[in-house]
């Protein structure tokens, strides 16, 4: 597939929140990352309004295990109280994906440069990530490395089919639908010998509106940075 990424994503913990358990103020995760968590990463990995990064698929490499932690949030009107959050432990996928150009921002038509873009994006994958990576939530770190998607092992390679009921996929932004409008879907995920594959998520069957919003505005030369100045960033460290 043309423009496309792949890599591996580990971590000590992650938290990809059940919005139904946010509610009562102590979280846990959902089994499985939604394709918005893993379009996050790749987003820090590397990001440009120019463009839109779509996840084809992920392996589940180690087993899926939950862990309780007593937290101490903080309240919004100060001090803090105590909740039990769950989280994944010793979490490892491998990461599919490719890059298409943003239709809906055609005032940066410029920024249309498919070679430019795909190899700044390996570069970045190999430098583990332009910005920091974090597994659902901010305090669960996590490190990129680039590999070649379906090597190794996956625990999950002799059991031909997991089902995980309705799950978030993702949110759609007015920026890369051209709707004035946040809304957020949903779908049936089915994991296969440890393969997750994603629908688009234009496939998204349930899509349901939350609020209204505008796309944020961008103009080239200005809101974004030069080749120059990413080509300097990179080899100084990302």
């Amino acid at each position: 597939m043309r423009n496309k990424i792949e890599f591996e994503v580990y971590g000590d913990y992650a938290l990809f929140t059940d919005p139904l358990m946010k509610i009562g103020g102590e979280k846990m995760t959902t089994q499985i990352p939604s394709y918005q968590a893993i379009k996050g990463i790749v987003e820090s990995i590397y990001w440009k309004p120019s463009i839109i990064w779509v996840i084809d698929e992920i392996r589940v490499m180690n087993a899926i295990r939950m862990e309780s932690k007593g937290v101490r949030p903080i309240n919004m009107s100060g001090g803090n109280t105590l909740a039990h959050y769950s989280y994944l432990r010793d979490v490892k996928y491998q990461v599919r994906a490719h890059f298409e150009f943003n239709q809906n921002r055609l005032e940066l038509s410029e920024d249309f440069n498919e070679h430019k873009h795909h190899n700044i994006a390996k570069r970045c994958v190999n430098a583990g990530g332009r910005r920091d990576v974090f597994l659902g939530t901010r305090e669960c770190q996590a490190y990129v490395e680039p590999c070649n998607y379906g090597e190794g092992a996956s625990f999950y390679d002799e059991i031909d089919e997991m089902h995980f009921g309705t799950m978030v996929h993702g949110l759609n932004y007015p920026d890369e639908t051209g709707r004035n409008m946040l809304e957020t879907r949903l779908w049936h995920p089915v994991m296969r010998n440890g393969s997750i594959h994603f629908i688009r998520p234009e496939e998204c069957e349930f899509v349901r509106p939350i609020h209204e919003m505008s796309a944020k505005s961008f103009v080239l030369g200005e809101s974004m940075q030069s080749v120059h100045e990413v080509s300097k960033e990179l080899e100084g460290g990302v």
